[in-house]
């Protein structure tokens, strides 16, 4: 058992050295060549051996693209036979094994094989064999596009089409590219492009299609070469039509200005070329043509309490138009910080009106609280008692009722409650909200001298 492992594990081991070689024998940095027509190729390749330890044998062919093969290079260390067609296109020295193309052709396009026995000295005489394959293109560089636009002027929109083109007098290979205000343009509904891209069809034009238009075009011998940059001019409009005034006070389409206030209107569109403006009155199922171009002057004295305007914008080009109405009404709006537009914040009237009624029902309840508990008026309500009632026995402990009239002081008593005197209980009562006392009268100032005539007065 120990013999027959022995040999099969010196086996697998060889192998192993022999797989490790090998993957590491020959190296090319670059399997694809782009070479320029008329400059030279060098296809490069790494020896990663002692050439002086080890013999080598091997050839370079060439395949074209229609699958003709042809042998270009049988060599050894020593010596190179080159065929005899390409002797002087092609330069090999041993014992580099790299090919070089003096001058690039289009023939010179296809792929190249290169097909290496090595076989190294002072060994069991295992031959490796190493084989690499190179592609190659050949291309001329690019000039520098030329664009053209048919038709060559303005257009209007929604009822032309725009065609463009991009060449170039020479380069083999070309890709072009097509960007409006220096943003790439892709295939859509509206926009159609050729295979190679090389021309677009705009159908139809409208009005996001002005801008400035150029063409890239590259090749993998050459960067992007870039056109020069012509404008498409798109006839449109009118569009987002509107009447605005920096004046007054404007809710929806309704103006309201001041009595004797001169006012100005704007109207503005979207259009090219621009628009021609009219300005209308309507008054009394009427229409009335006051003045022509993009602003109106307008004299509120003129005018009745509401008047209806109108603002047409016409384009000639397009034969298109459009209208906005609004109302101007005549009434009081105040001057300076009172004015308020929609470009503000204006108060809400309704917030003004709740805000009013709160401060004055809050003025009445304070009036009316002042007016039914004011010490005084519980004092006079007690002066203004029926005489049968002063004349009544109380709890003072007087003889006489005549001795209770006079100006009293407040003394506060605490716990007595119960024995406060019934005419003085009301004002008890608001005193005892404050530090819960009860208050009695208890020092007589004047005694007057006829009580009956001093309870009338």
């Amino acid at each position: 058992m120990e013999a027959t492992g022995r040999p099969a594990l010196y086996v697998c081991s060889v192998l192993f050295i022999l797989t490790e070689i090998n993957s590491e024998l020959i190296h090319i940095p670059s399997l694809v060549h782009h070479g320029v027509e008329g400059e030279p190729l060098l296809l490069s390749v790494e020896t990663r051996f002692p050439l002086d330890k080890a013999e080598i044998q091997g050839t370079w062919s060439h395949t074209k693209p229609s699958g003709t093969r042809t042998t270009l290079v049988t060599f050894t260390k020593e010596t190179a036979i080159t065929d005899m067609m390409r002797r002087n296109h092609l330069h090999f020295r041993e014992p580099n094994v790299s090919l070089r193309i003096q001058k690039l052709t289009h023939d010179d396009e296809g792929d190249y094989d290169l097909s290496l026995n090595i076989k190294f000295l002072n060994k069991t005489g295992l031959v490796i064999k190493e084989e690499r394959t190179v592609h190659v293109t050949v291309d001329v560089p690019v000039s520098t596009p030329v664009i053209k636009k048919s038709p060559s002027n303005a257009v209007v929109e929604d009822k032309a089409n725009v065609t463009w083109t991009c060449s170039v007098e020479r380069g083999t290979r070309v890709v072009f590219q097509w960007l409006r205000d220096n943003v790439a343009l892709a295939h859509s509904d509206r926009y159609h492009f050729s295979k190679d891209n090389s021309t677009l069809l705009i159908s139809p034009v409208r009005k996001e299609d002005k801008g400035n238009y150029h063409c890239v075009a590259s090749n993998p011998v050459s960067q992007g070469q870039h056109s020069r940059t012509v404008e498409l001019n798109v006839y449109y409009g009118p569009y987002n039509l509107e009447v605005n005034s920096v004046q007054g006070l404007r809710t929806g389409e309704v103006f309201t200005i001041n009595p004797g206030e001169l006012v100005y209107f704007e109207c503005q569109a979207d259009s090219n070329p621009p628009n021609s403006y009219v300005w209308i009155s309507k008054s009394r199922n009427t229409t009335e043509v006051i003045t022509e171009g993009p602003r109106l002057e307008v004299r509120s004295y003129r005018l009745a309490q509401a008047e209806e305007y109108l603002c047409r914008a016409f384009n000639n080009v397009t034969q298109k138009q459009d209208e906005a109405q609004f109302t101007l009404v005549v009434a009081s709006l105040g001057t300076g910080k009172e004015k308020h537009t929609q470009d503000g914040s204006p108060v809400s009237p309704l917030a003004a009106i709740i805000v009013c009624s709160l401060f004055v029902i809050g003025c009445m309840l304070l009036f009316f609280i002042q007016r039914t508990c004011h010490p005084k008026r519980v004092l006079m309500s007690i002066y203004n008692r029926p005489f049968s009632e002063q004349k009544r026995p109380h709890r003072s402990g007087h003889e006489d009722a005549t001795e209770d009239f006079g100006i009293y002081e407040f003394v506060s008593i605490p716990g007595k409650m119960e024995s406060a005197q019934p005419s003085c209980r009301s004002l008890a009562r608001l005193e005892s909200l404050q530090d819960m006392h009860t208050t009695i009268y208890d020092v007589i100032r004047h005694v007057p001298e006829t009580p009956s005539h001093s309870l009338l007065m």
